[in-house]
Formats: structure tokens, sequence, C-alpha cells
């Protein structure tokens, strides 16, 4: 049987299957992770994306000096950025059959992430660009362990880490250009 045929007659099987298991909703025989952990970790992501989307609108309304407006329009885009990763973190958790943990109690026990509001302009980049390199470093490890495993979560994690990178970038130029130091020592 030529692997065309092999697969057709899989296709009935797949069916079948489908119909026994629909209250398993997206979660199929072949997902090979464990779903508890994946909403796990995915919950810790949501809690961070939470203290990351407040840090930023925090930032966004009381920055002050006279360079101030460009960079509060730049925290005010980032808070929307990271309320959109929020966004898909839920929905992927609904997805796996879980609830999204937006409960506010122990939220910062559960963040990768502080919340440090910083004392001066420099202060509030300077702690965007701490949380991005964490969320980069946790995002990457959560990126490796969905790997395989669990391929629509690691790729909308993938999408995330990109984002977050260049959130990073952009707290690292505001930096250079408000201390006046020289770019990245190479």
């Amino acid at each position: 049987m030529s692997s065309t045929g092999k697969f057709l007659s899989d296709i009935k099987k797949i069916r079948q299957r489908a119909r026994r298991h629909l209250s398993e909703g997206a979660i199929t025989q072949n997902y090979h992770g464990k779903v508890v952990d994946a909403i796990a970790l995915l919950n810790h992501a949501v809690a961070t994306e939470i203290v990351c989307v407040l840090r930023y609108k925090f930032h966004a309304v009381s920055a002050t000096g006279l360079a101030s407006e460009a960079v509060k329009q730049e925290f005010a885009q980032h808070a929307k950025e990271e309320e959109q990763h929020l966004d898909l973190l839920c929905e992927r958790i609904n997805q796996l059959g879980g609830k999204p943990n937006l409960n506010p109690e122990g939220l910062l026990s559960r963040a990768a992430s502080e919340y440090i509001e910083g004392d001066n302009l420099v202060d509030m980049i300077k702690e965007n660009l701490v949380a991005e390199r964490v969320a980069i470093q946790t995002y990457r490890e959560m990126v490796r362990y969905f790997g395989e495993k669990d391929p629509t979560t690691r790729v909308m994690l993938e999408g995330i880490l990109a984002q977050e990178e260049e959130h990073a970038n952009d707290m690292h130029d505001l930096l250079v250009s408000h201390e006046g130091r020289p770019m990245l020592d190479k």
C-alpha cells in the first residue's frame, strides 16, 4: 500500500477518534505534552505579562522630564503589546482546557518579572529592560520545553519571544540615548 493509501485508511480512524473524544476539545491523541504542566507554565507567563502591563502603564503615565513624551509613548505601546501577549496566553490556556489565572492575589509570586516603579525616567527604562531580559530568558526556556510536544504553543511563544526581544532592544536604545553612553560593547 502506498503512503497515500495508508494515510487515507488512517483518516477514517482519525475521524472515528475525533467523534469519540469530543469532550477533549483541542487536545487530540497525538498531543505529547502534559496538559496540566503546560497550563501551569502558561499561567506563570500570564502573571508575568500582567505585571509587565501594569509596570509599563504606570511608567507611561508617570514619566516626567524634557524628553519624556517619546518615552511615554514607547511605554504605552509596549503595554498594549504585552496585553496582546496576555490575551494569546489566556486563549491558549483555554484551548488546552484550562483556566487562565487572572486572580490578583499572589500575582507577584507567580510572575517572573518584578513590579518596580523607578525614581526617574532612566530608572524606569532600566526596570523595563531588566523585565524584558527576564521575559526573554523565560520564554526561550519555555520554547525549548514545548519543542515538539506542543508545536502550537511553541510557535505562539516564539512570536511573543520575538516581540520581547524587540522591546528589550527598544529599551536598550532608550537607555543609551538617555544616559549618553555608547551602544552595546563589542
